[in-house]
């Protein structure tokens, strides 16, 4: 069974995480590296530690055009709100956490994934951080078409990217 949405049914959504500082989203808009900065910052914060995941040219040496996300958005969430409670059980001090993916077409050089997480101190929001972005890539119901520059097209699916090519 394939759960593809109409992209004009799904409007821009946050939704708070265990605490309400957490941000929790899946958009059509661009994402912005300066926003999700700012929601991750707090006073009692030591590091932020933010993952950029941009579209970038080549997949395995062929060129990529563009590439297109589709998600399965009540999942996908409740996947980012299990991902914030693990990260709180793990690194109890953590201060914020943010997760934002978008859907629909991007160019090359667009950003389609970010992650960021406030903590007192770095090594636990560069763990926080990479846990958030891999359990992400692993488990939530997010797949991406990438459209190659000889006109042809792949679905992908993020979780198997990640486990069988171990590059994406």
């Amino acid at each position: 069974m394939s759960l593809v949405f109409d992209s004009q049914s799904i409007p821009s959504q946050t939704i708070a995480g265990d605490r309400a500082e957490d941000s929790l989203k899946i958009t059509f808009a661009p994402l912005s590296l300066e926003n999700v900065y700012h929601l991750a910052d707090s006073a009692a914060n030591g590091a932020i530690v933010v993952m950029s995941g941009t579209v970038r040219d080549r997949t395995d040496g062929q060129p990529v055009t563009l590439l297109e996300y589709q998600a399965y958005e009540p999942m996908a969430i409740a996947i980012f709100q299990q991902i914030a409670t693990d990260i709180r059980q793990t690194w109890p001090d953590t201060n914020r956490i943010v997760i934002h993916h978008r859907i629909g077409r991007l160019k090359v050089g667009e950003i389609s994934v970010l992650v960021a997480v406030g903590c007192p101190h770095r090594a636990e929001a560069f763990a926080a951080c990479r846990h958030a972005i891999d359990t992400l890539k692993h488990n939530a119901p997010i797949w991406k078409k990438e459209h190659w520059a000889d006109g042809s097209s792949s679905w992908v699916s993020i979780g198997a990217c990640e486990q069988e090519q171990g590059n994406c």
